[in-house]
């Protein structure tokens, strides 16, 4: 799948639990969702990426995400935070930020659209379910979605 200019379509996968990091990243994978998919283990290294620091400064090998999937229980850097310093940063808050996590907690719902969360999905149990979740997930956020031009 490529945007309307041509370029390739980049997730930033931010997930601590290899496991459910690597079912997101095989679904989008089988369903050709995106092009690339880059998975950071936690929220200090995403803010590194999206700041183009550390590991992260070629911007041929990092570029910016057309779409952040993050998860909240991370360490180092809550996903609270990392949402809360992406949607206050200029460059950065248009990026379309999708709460991908186990928690389904009344608070960190709210905290998520308080922070301006694009999204909010609990991740399903069944792996059927998970991966048709995936595939509906990027089709819609990297295909349909209609973002300013310039994004």
């Amino acid at each position: 799948m490529v945007d309307l200019t041509g370029e390739p379509l980049h997730i930033l996968l931010v997930e601590d639990n290899e496991a459910h990091a690597e079912l997101v990243i095989r679904s989008m994978r089988d369903q050709q969702v995106a092009n690339r998919i880059h998975h950071v283990l936690d929220g200090e290294k995403a803010l590194d990426y999206l700041f183009s620091r550390g590991a992260y400064t070629d911007p041929v090998q990092h570029p910016r995400p057309n779409l952040i999937l993050l998860d909240l229980r991370l360490p180092r850097v809550d996903g609270l935070e990392v949402l809360k310093t992406i949607k206050t940063t200029p460059d950065l808050l248009r990026i379309p930020v999708v709460i991908l996590t186990s928690s389904d907690a009344e608070t960190d719902i709210a905290k998520s659209y308080d922070y301006h969360a694009n999204s909010y999905i609990v991740k399903p149990l069944d792996f059927k379910t998970f991966t048709q979740l995936m595939k509906e997930l990027g089709f819609y956020w990297l295909g349909w979605n209609t973002k300013p031009s310039g994004d």
